[in-house]
C-alpha cells in the first residue's frame, strides 16, 4: 500500500512539473513565417497594398511575411487556397471585392462559399477608381467619349484587369447607364493595362488611383472622372462620374484580410490587432493617401457582417450592367 501511495505521489510531482514546460512548449502566435497570398500580379492595388501592409507588420512586430501572389480567375484561385488551408492563422488572403463578393456571383465554378469558408480579420481600404484616357487623346471630358460611343458604337474600346473583376463592372455600369456600348479587352493585371492604355491599343480604362495616379501625375494620363460619390483628394480636379453627367455611380474597391474559416478567436484577435496598427502606422497612412487610397478598417464582426452585405451588392451590379454568369 505505501509503494502505492509512494507511486501516486511520484506521478503527481512528474505531472506537476510537466505541466508548466508543456504550455510552454505552445509558442505564441506567430511562430513561423506567414504566408499572405494575393489573388492578382505585382504591380496591382492589391499586390502593392499587401506588400506595403507585410512590411510595416515586419518593422513593428518583428513578423516574417511572405507575400505570395497566385493568379487565376480574377482573384480566386489564391482564395481557394486560403480556403482550403489549415486554419492555423499562418496562410491568409488579403483580398480586394473580386474573389470574395464579386466572382461568387459571377462564376459558376467557384469552389468556396464566400460566406461560410473564410475567417474575417479587417477590411484595410477603401480604393477608388478613375476613368483615365492617355495624355494625347481626343476625349477631354466624359462626355467626349459618350458622343464618340453614341455616334459610333463598339469603336471605341476599354481595358480591364478582366472579366468580371471591378474594373470591367465599374465599365459594364457606366456603357449600360449611359447607353453606350464599347469593346471590351481584359487583361492580367494593372501592369498590362497602363502599357495598353498608354501604347494606344485601348481608349480608355477604369482602374484605381494606386495604378492610375502615378501616370497622371507624370502627364501620361489624363483623368475624365471618379467613380466615387466625392472627390478623391489626390485627384481634386478629377469630377465624379455623377458631375460628369453619369448619375447614380458609386463604386469602389475594398481590401481586407480573411483566413480560413475556424481560426482561434485569440489568433485573430492578434491579427487584427496587429493590421491595425500596421495601417495607422504614419508610414502607410501617408503613403495609402498620397495613391488615393482610403484608409478603413474594422473589427472581425464588421468586417464579416460587410462581407455578407457586399456579396449582395456586386450580385445587383452584375445584374444590372447586364453581364452574363460564367
Amino acid at each position: 500500500m505505501c509503494g502505492l501511495r509512494y507511486a501516486l505521489s511520484a506521478l503527481l510531482v512528474c505531472l506537476t512539473c510537466l505541466g508548466p514546460t508543456s504550455a510552454l512548449a505552445a509558442d505564441p502566435y506567430p511562430a513561423k513565417p506567414i504566408r499572405l497570398l494575393v489573388g492578382f500580379p505585382p504591380g496591382t492595388a492589391t499586390d502593392t497594398v499587401a506588400r506595403l501592409v507585410a512590411e510595416q507588420l515586419k518593422n513593428k512586430n518583428g513578423w516574417t511575411i511572405i507575400v505570395e501572389n497566385k493568379v487565376g480567375q480574377a482573384g480566386s484561385i489564391a482564395a481557394t487556397d486560403v480556403a482550403r488551408a489549415a486554419p492555423d492563422g499562418y496562410t491568409l488572403l488579403l483580398s480586394a471585392n473580386g474573389p470574395l463578393s464579386t466572382n461568387p456571383n459571377l462564376y459558376s465554378t467557384i469552389r468556396y462559399d464566400a460566406a461560410k469558408d473564410f475567417t474575417a480579420i479587417s477590411r484595410v481600404a477603401v480604393l477608388p477608381y478613375v476613368m483615365v484616357v492617355r495624355t494625347e487623346s481626343p476625349y477631354r471630358s466624359v462626355q467626349d467619349v459618350v458622343q464618340a460611343a453614341k455616334a459610333e458604337p463598339e469603336k471605341l474600346d476599354y481595358a480591364s484587369l478582366g472579366y468580371g473583376t471591378t474594373s470591367h463592372l465599374i465599365a459594364a455600369s457606366f456603357a449600360k447607364e449611359t447607353d453606350t456600348r464599347y469593346l471590351h479587352i481584359p487583361y492580367k493585371g494593372s501592369a498590362e493595362t497602363v502599357v495598353a492604355l498608354l501604347s494606344g491599343a485601348v481608349d480608355f480604362m477604369f482602374d484605381t488611383t494606386l495604378a492610375t495616379e502615378p501616370q497622371i501625375k507624370a502627364g501620361k494620363m489624363r483623368a475624365l472622372a471618379v467613380s466615387t460619390n466625392a472627390r478623391v483628394p489626390v485627384l481634386a480636379n478629377a469630377p465624379t462620374l455623377n458631375e460628369a453627367g453619369a448619375s447614380g455611380f458609386d463604386m469602389a474597391a475594398w481590401l481586407g484580410v480573411v483566413g480560413p474559416a475556424g481560426m482561434p478567436a485569440d489568433v485573430v484577435k492578434t491579427l487584427n490587432a496587429a493590421v491595425h496598427d500596421a495601417v495607422n502606422s504614419k508610414a502607410l497612412t501617408e503613403r495609402l493617401g498620397n495613391l488615393g487610397a482610403i484608409v478603413s478598417l474594422s473589427t472581425p464582426d464588421e468586417f464579416q457582417g460587410f462581407l455578407v452585405s457586399e456579396l449582395g451588392k456586386w450580385g445587383d451590379a452584375i445584374k444590372q450592367a447586364g453581364v452574363p454568369k460564367q
